[in-house]
């Protein structure tokens, strides 16, 4: 599923005194199946833009193309696209409200018209998925650890079969198990659904690793596109937006200003080992 930003701008509380321009004339293209990282600082933006793509707010001027079609004109179908389109929030808690588990995973599926028995089936096949025990399923989800909510979010998702899975902060707060197991969850649906991601995330170590591509927010525009050795490379400009660098590239600059000829376009911790090995080889 392609996506195309085309001149977005959203300004919350226009012609107020409290007038803010959140996302500032954005364009820019997602192809199916890539994995995009967004980063930008509080406040920069990025929330508001990537509710703009499957409609949840509706820009005051520019639009967004899915598979071609703009999703915001007249009679488009929003609800279907949501379907496609799936948003994890950073907190679990605006997107869990039924009474037990498995009706709120069902919610989705059931708002998309599927019989019970289709429902019932995504429903369950999705919490099986986040790997949550079955005594779970009919718990109410505010007894839940703060792990376990994070992983019935994800399911009522999932659930209804996405195309696109767009996941804000989907590691805050989590112990370096729950992170592992959310990349390794990402990894999964890229192979087995081909599944189009895009993180929000104040992570770099983990934006490194995983993504393909960063895009750069900064006071509502994006500023810089491109791979992660590409936008890392630029380590001065990010932290003076007040990002940060991974700490691989963090470690590979300190070597190089203290004269070891290193490259500092390594962003992995496994690339890392293999230059810094080299380097005993080499004699640099």
């Amino acid at each position: 599923m392609s996506i195309i930003a085309d001149h977005l701008t959203y300004i919350y509380n226009k012609g107020t005194v409290y007038e803010k321009k959140a996302v500032n004339d954005v364009s820019f293209s997602i192809k199916d199946g890539e994995y995009v990282a967004l980063i930008g600082h509080t406040g920069s933006g990025k929330s508001t833009l990537i509710q703009l793509l499957n409609g949840l707010l509706k820009p005051q001027s520019g639009t967004v193309y899915v598979n071609g079609e703009d999703i915001f004109v007249k009679d488009y179908d929003l609800r279907a696209l949501r379907g496609r389109i799936g948003i994890v929030f950073q907190y679990p808690e605006y997107q869990l409200f039924e009474e037990d588990v498995f009706t709120d995973v069902c919610f989705g599926p059931k708002n998309l018209g599927l019989d019970r028995q289709e429902t019932e089936l995504r429903a369950y096949e999705a919490l099986k998925m986040v790997e949550l025990p079955d005594e779970a399923f009919f718990q109410s989800p505010f007894d839940l650890s703060g792990g376990e909510k994070r992983r019935a979010a994800i399911a009522g998702v999932l659930a209804m079969k996405p195309d696109v899975l767009i996941l804000d902060e989907p590691v805050a707060g989590l112990d370096p198990a729950g992170r592992e197991w959310i990349f390794r969850l990402l990894s999964k649906l890229r192979k087995e659904r081909q599944t189009t991601v895009i993180l929000v995330s104040h992570s770099m170590d983990d934006i490194a690793e995983h993504a393909e591509r960063i895009m750069v927010v900064d006071d509502g525009s994006i500023v810089m596109d491109g791979t992660p050795a590409e936008v890392f490379s630029y380590g001065k400009e990010l932290m003076e937006m007040g990002l940060d660098i991974p700490r691989v590239s963090r470690l590979l600059y300190m070597l190089k200003e203290n004269g070891v000829n290193v490259n500092t376009d390594i962003v992995t911790f496994k690339q890392a080992i293999e230059e810094v090995a080299g380097l005993f080889g080499k004699g640099r």
